[in-house]
């Protein structure tokens, strides 16, 4: 019978090593079970507070908007149910369109079933009554209650606020009727007029409109770009798909041909990239070629400022030539990168092939980026119809508001039903009691922002749970396979679902102690962000430096903390032990092999780079020839694109994410691969009583 070995330790390790130590460790205890127990505890109140906020919340205060009343426009099974629409008596009242979004003009609004389409007073109404009454029909749908005839006063109607003064051409956004501005030969115009009657005997101009609501006419702007956009989509939404799914198909095959031809792919990955950087310079100085002579062509960015239409930027010379240089810098980048990283870069793609042979073996992790994706798109749903919930929670709140500004009670709450039974009315003639906002007084109103600050920090540490749950995982199934002493025999069976299944049970603790820890430093930063807002104006040089600093800090803090989390959570899947031996076990490992560190990780990185570039750049160059309609003879594309870069960049970052989430498995498969093999060596030393676990080609690449 063999002699058992004696477990030995590593010089400037504590931990004793097992000798026979033959993979993850079956036989495990629960870790870090109080933060477990807290992290458990933050879940129930995060279910509470969104039972809550769903008992209190109102989601259609966002869908419909509210007139003075606190009724809301176009509710199924109300007096308004077909007035859908939001209209103002007086818009010159209002300042700014997001007063009006907010409902906090200081004017009477109502619900109507449609926008008015023309211009006319109150008082034209009166004189051609008796003859022709369709004038007042169609004028008195925007009053607050219909009238049989014009029988009273101008003043009369101003005093008891029953119909407007006069109503413009107007047009529906976010169902609100905004002024129908436009432009005629450089003119600002509404509804094709410059001057029009303001109801009150004085003739008003479209520049006063829009000085009364300076942000209308960047509103309209928004909406014309919106309804664009929305165009757009609908037109290539299924191109969108169909680029998406090849982008997945293509990042499958890019990983199946590393199992067999890791390095023809590496210089594919490389010459691809080369080359579409130098599609993209030759389209830069084709386009910058052409534009040679035209009108207007010369004129600077700086010239034309900030402009709604993007594609303004695209008729100037200036704009290719600075997309050709930087694309020209990124060429000469990566030429460089590749000629002086070329032995390292052997040692990276020897171990991409070692992480094929694990993958071929273990062929189910492929799958797991889209267990990942639903559990991050379940978080991300939550969090948004909390908030959208907690922002709706509330009671309508009414306040008082002067015409003229002069009254004390301005701006107190009121109650609309009795207001003007009350001495309020009498001492402020024409005061109003109009709907303001939604809140209360009571204690959850109270501490709405603070549930809202707790509803963003549960959902950042679920977040990073649910990626260091993944990490885990794949770095147990990974280890299965490495410390597989005859491979694939001695490999057991259903390594990933073993490994999630140990990660959830015993290690639930540790990965929300990692996770929590990334938690607090992404909320400072979004602290800091915020801070940074609020008091960009009163900031000084010193302040402003200090501030950049801790940015700075927090970000490589949160980079850092990063990093050490993913090789804990390696130590974690092999070994079972709590999240700070783990984590110091891994940072000791790591020191120990600083060298190989340095040599492995960002190399590594920079060939899964390139194959996410790749694919990126491949669906990219498609899609911009398929939405440019330069593929007439193979592909016949949608055609009369508003912006064809809308559907472009939905198309190159949707096919980047998927190209990420397929290439991570892949980077946690080398990282955990490397671990081991730094682990093994310090383990076994390639005798017949203690073996390397490694194959014989990573050992005699690595150890170089």
């Amino acid at each position: 019978m063999a002699k058992k070995r004696k477990p030995t330790s590593i010089k400037g390790d504590p931990r004793t090593f097992d000798p026979d130590f033959k993979g993850p460790v079956v036989n495990r205890s629960c870790t870090d079970v109080l933060c477990f127990i807290i992290f458990i505890l933050f879940i129930i109140g995060y279910i509470i507070l969104g039972l809550v906020a769903w008992v209190h919340g109102d989601p259609r205060r966002v869908a419909y908007p509210t007139d003075s009343q606190g009724h809301f426009c176009g509710q199924k099974g109300t007096p308004n149910e077909n007035k859908s629409i939001l209209f103002y008596f007086n818009l010159f009242s209002c300042t700014s369109p997001s007063v009006m979004v907010n409902l906090q003009c200081p004017t009477t609004q109502i619900c109507v079933s449609k926008c008015p389409e023309k211009f006319l007073t109150y008082v034209e109404t009166q004189f051609p009554y008796k003859k022709d009454k369709n004038s007042w029909t169609y004028y008195s749908q925007f009053c607050k209650s219909p009238f049989p005839k014009p029988e009273k006063s101008l003043s009369q109607i101003l005093m008891d606020d029953d119909c407007p003064a006069a109503i413009f051409p107007s047009k529906p956004f976010l169902q609100r009727c905004f002024p129908d501005f436009s432009t005629d030969n450089g003119t600002l115009t509404v509804g094709n007029k410059t001057l029009f009657e303001d109801g009150k005997g004085k003739t008003r101009n479209a520049v006063e409109l829009r000085a009364a609501a300076n942000s209308i006419n960047k509103a309209l702007d928004a909406k014309s770009i919106g309804m664009k956009l929305f165009e757009d989509y609908a037109t290539t939404w299924y191109w969108i798909l169909i680029g998406l799914t090849i982008a997945m198909l293509l990042s499958w095959i890019f990983l199946i041909l590393l199992r067999f031809t890791a390095g023809f792919l590496f210089w594919i990955f490389a010459l691809g990239v080369i080359g579409v950087i130098g599609y993209g310079i030759w389209h830069c100085y084709k386009e910058y070629n052409n534009l040679r002579g035209r009108q207007n062509s010369h004129l600077t960015i700086y010239d034309i400022g900030i402009q709604t239409d993007i594609r303004m930027y695209f008729q100037l010379r200036q704009t290719w030539l600075v997309f050709m240089i930087i694309l020209c810098i990124l060429e000469v980048l990566v030429i460089l990168t590749l000629i002086f990283l070329r032995n390292r870069i052997r040692i990276s793609i020897a171990l991409l092939k070692e992480g094929s042979r694990a993958i071929r073996y273990v062929p189910t992790t492929l799958i797991y980026p889209v267990l990942t994706f639903i559990f991050l798109s379940i978080c991300i749903f939550y969090w948004a119809v909390t908030a959208v919930y907690l922002a709706t929670s509330g009671v309508p709140i009414y306040k008082i508001i002067a015409p003229a500004g002069q009254c004390k009670h301005e701006n107190k709450t009121c109650d609309p039903e009795i207001f003007n039974t009350t001495e309020i009315s009498k001492a402020c003639p024409g005061a109003q009691c109009i709907f303001a906002f939604y809140g209360g007084k009571s204690t959850y109103h109270q501490y709405i922002p603070t549930f809202h600050i707790f509803n963003l920090f549960v959902f950042l540490w679920l977040i990073n749970f649910v990626i260091a749950l993944g990490q885990c995982t794949l770095a147990g199934a990974f280890a299965s396979y490495y410390w597989a002493l005859n491979k694939p025999e001695d490999i057991p069976p259903y390594p990933l679902f073993t490994a999630f299944g140990r990660a959830i049970r015993y290690h639930t603790g540790s990965l929300a102690f990692g996770s929590l820890i990334l938690a607090v430093i992404q909320m400072l930063r979004i602290v800091l962000e915020y801070l940074d807002k609020r008091l960009k104006e009163p900031q000084n040089n010193i302040s402003k430096f200090f501030q950049c600093c801790l940015k700075c800090c927090f970000w490589c803090l949160e980079k850092a903390v990063k990093f050490l989390n993913r090789n804990a959570y390696v130590m974690i899947a092999i070994y079972g032990k709590n999240f700070c031996r783990s984590a110091r076990d891994a940072f000791n490992l790591l020191i120990r092999n600083v060298l190989k560190v340095a040599v492995m990780d960002k190399v590594t990185d920079f060939v899964l780079i390139l194959g996410k570039i790749l694919v990126t750049g491949s669906i990219g160059v498609l899609a911009f020839l398929l939405f440019t309609e330069r593929l007439p003879m193979l592909l016949k594309g949608p055609t009369s694109l508003n912006y064809y870069w809308v559907p472009f960049l939905t198309v190159v970052i949707g096919s980047y994410l998927v190209a990420h989430g397929f290439f991570s498995v892949y980077a946690m498969c080398i990282d955990t691969l490397f671990i081991c093999f730094l682990e093994d060596l310090e383990r076994n030393d390639g005798s017949a009583e203690r073996p390397y676990y490694m194959t014989q080609s990573l050992m005699k690449i690595l150890k170089k």
